[in-house]
């Protein structure tokens, strides 16, 4: 099974993966740090110096709409920041 659920693409991992090679991936929770870089390699074919790691906690989310009041939560994920050597890249446009 993957580790990696889907990568990251907002301006700021878009402009961190330009100038310092450092790439955002959405991962399992029960996720390893070696588990991560060996995947990455993997689909990729970059070689990983660094993977560093973070949980991000689920929020209570609550909205005013014309129904009500609706209620809800954000889901906790956990995130993965891979560091790559300079002279390698990783395009995620490339097979769509």
């Amino acid at each position: 099974m993957s580790v990696i659920i889907k990568p990251i693409i907002s301006e700021k991992r878009t402009a961190d993966a330009e100038k310092f090679n450092r790439y955002g991936f959405v991962v399992e929770r029960t996720a390893t740090k070696p588990q991560i870089k060996k995947e990455v390699e993997e689909l990729y074919g970059v070689k990983v110096i660094r993977v560093n790691t973070l949980i991000q906690r689920g929020k209570d989310t609550t909205r005013y709409t014309k129904a009500g009041l609706i209620e809800g939560s954000k889901p906790t994920i956990k995130k993965a920041t891979v560091f790559v050597r300079p002279e390698d890249k990783i395009d995620f446009y490339s097979n769509i």
